[in-house]
């Protein structure tokens, strides 16, 4: 537990003043949590991460961060020619690299690439860091409001075959939870919403969110690890700490929030 809250500690220290700055020193940790990110994908599958595959992989979910934010290139162009040399790829070293492999490349650059593209757009944003701290709230409180509901009352598993500890009750706990804070943390910093409008917006979020968690729960069980990795003490790894906020945020982009 002392590991779990140093490194969270650590990580906060980190973040807070480059998600508070922004610019371009949060477009590179954005890059480089995908690149960490594709290599711990990488790592489940156990497959090399010093090979052309790898880095042509590392690219395609990097052009997908930040492209299109601070540098003037079509991300999906650049995306489209990688995963071309992928497919070419496929030919020159089919006994160790096939099509199979292609597939998880490209969802997993999609997965991750977007994800962090949208917290880059989030931030970039007229609404900006308030925006960015609301999506935060809502994520961060799902988490903890549906963990201490279900510890405390949980009994009906919400989906036993993918993640037994998580309960029904602890879900929708999660849910009222973060509609909760939004609504706190919108009468403390506007941002020109109906509370209608947050409790639609941050109950759907936070939904969305708990569907991240599973879904990353879900890859992890066929792959039988039980976390995506170790860079975070405690932790795990960036897609065990991220996987609710890769969903969260192309939700968020796609319902109109920025």
């Amino acid at each position: 537990m002392k590991i779990r809250v140093l490194t969270a500690l650590v990580a906060l220290a980190i973040a807070i003043p480059l998600v508070y700055f922004g610019g371009i020193y949060l477009t590179i940790i954005m890059a480089i949590l995908s690149i960490i990110a594709m290599a711990e994908i990488y790592m489940m599958k156990k497959r090399v991460l010093v090979s052309v595959d790898f880095i042509l992989a590392a690219l395609s979910a990097v052009s997908l961060t930040v492209f299109d934010q601070n540098l003037p290139m079509d991300r999906y162009r650049v995306f489209l020619l990688l995963m071309v040399l992928l497919l070419g790829l496929t030919i020159v070293d089919s006994n160790r690299f096939n099509f199979e492999d292609v597939g998880v490349i490209a969802i997993t650059s999609l997965y991750v690439g977007q994800g962090f593209h949208y917290f880059l757009q989030a931030r970039a944003s007229e609404k900006g860091l308030a925006l960015v701290g609301l999506l935060l709230v809502i994520i961060w409180i799902t988490d903890s409001g549906a963990y201490l509901v279900g510890r405390t009352i949980g009994k009906h598993p919400l989906y036993k075959p993918i993640s037994p500890n998580k309960t029904i009750e602890g879900s929708v706990g999660g849910v009222v939870v973060a509609i909760l804070a939004a609504l706190l943390y919108t009468s403390l910093v506007p941002l020109n919403m109906s509370w209608i409008q947050i409790v639609i917006m941050s109950g759907l979020l936070s939904i969305v969110g708990q569907i991240g968690d599973l879904v990353e729960s879900a890859y992890k069980r066929f792959y039988r690890v039980k976390d995506s990795g170790t860079i975070l003490p405690g932790h795990g790894g960036i897609l065990d700490r991220f996987d609710s906020l890769l969903f969260v945020l192309p939700i968020a982009y796609l319902i109109g929030l920025f």
